[in-house]
């Protein structure tokens, strides 16, 4: 089947932006910076990385700009994504190489690494504009790190960077294996039009019928995403209600779907921002950047957790791993 027919209404896509992404709670500054690290092979290398915004960061040597879309890292298995921009635009390469390294006594002193190298899979948001890189990386220890990306230029010459980013001791947002808190949103049920639930112009009622404690009480796992669709400002949003309503269609026989609007008053605030009123499931969630989705089981367990826009593959990966353990 053809998917997306519907574009989100006012939604704004960026292509290869480095916007302030707005919202963003969490620490990681790490200002601009010009580090020499020495690397586990002993091989001196330096770059200078300047910080456009808290979780864009370009370097100067090269012009390749990261921005960092799961800003809520935690010890163990994370979910690491990332848009990449050359000068040219962004990079589509099918997989890059990505390793992780710990700076134990901070930027401007030695790291150790890699921890781990592995292969980040380019994700591709609908329509083709944009993407992110993801794969899951496992962060043995809390602290700064770094994600050194590499991919070979037109020339064939591998061209490399890297991303500096903090590691708590556990994640803000529920983790996998964690039991979500069971805040009631509002349904179908509560207003009088879907409008009054959502601020984008795709109108899956199907999204609306449910509320997460009667979901958790159901005893069927879910799919629950937080988006606001009118309001996708950043590099690391997309239309991702549209793919939970596709995801809704093939799997919606053996798992339900929830969308919860970021804002609890969507039909006052078209086209004008300064009206919203954030949701208080957000702070109940522990969430605090503007894009998220949530796979549960059936034993009311997270099983996967996506911070930015996740495509149709990576959450339908999570959704039949999960129907399976059922």
């Amino acid at each position: 089947m053809g998917r997306f027919p519907h574009r989100v209404g006012g939604s704004v896509f960026l292509v290869a932006s480095v916007t302030a992404i707005a919202f963003m709670g969490c620490s990681g500054d790490t200002g601009g910076i010009s580090h020499k690290t020495l690397s586990s092979t002993l091989e001196t290398e330096s770059s200078t990385l300047s910080n456009i915004d808290r979780y864009t960061q370009r370097n100067e040597e090269n012009g390749l700009t990261t921005i960092l879309a799961t800003t809520d890292i935690g010890v163990g298995e994370n979910r690491f994504a990332f848009v990449l921009t050359e000068l040219e635009g962004i990079v589509k390469f099918p997989v890059i190489t990505v390793k992780t390294f710990h700076y134990p006594n901070g930027y401007e002193d030695i790291r150790e690494g890699p921890v781990e190298q592995k292969f980040a899979t380019f994700r591709e948001f609908p329509f083709g504009t944009r993407g992110v890189y993801s794969g899951e990386y496992n962060f043995d220890r809390p602290g700064k790190w770094g994600a050194e990306v590499s991919f070979p230029s037109n020339t064939g010459i591998s061209i490399t960077t890297e991303h500096l980013f903090n590691v708590r001791d556990s994640t803000l947002a529920p983790a996998v294996g964690e039991s979500p808190p069971k805040s009631r949103n509002n349904t179908l049920a509560d207003v009088d039009s879907v409008s009054q639930l959502t601020t984008g112009t795709l109108r899956d009622r199907e999204l609306y019928d449910l509320s997460i404690p009667e979901a958790l009480e159901s005893g069927r796992p879910f799919t629950v995403v937080f988006a606001s669709p009118a309001f996708c400002t950043t590099p690391v949003c997309g239309p991702q209600v549209e793919v939970i309503s596709e995801l809704n269609m093939k799997f919606g026989d053996r798992m339900d779907f929830i969308h919860v609007d970021l804002f609890i008053n969507p039909h006052e605030i078209q086209g004008d921002a300064d009206l919203a009123i954030r949701t208080p499931l957000l702070n109940a969630w522990r969430i605090f950047t503007d894009e998220w989705t949530f796979v549960i089981n059936e034993s009311g367990k997270v099983t996967g957790r996506f911070e930015g826009f996740a495509s149709y593959s990576e959450l339908e990966e999570a959704i039949v791993a999960t129907l399976r353990e059922g």
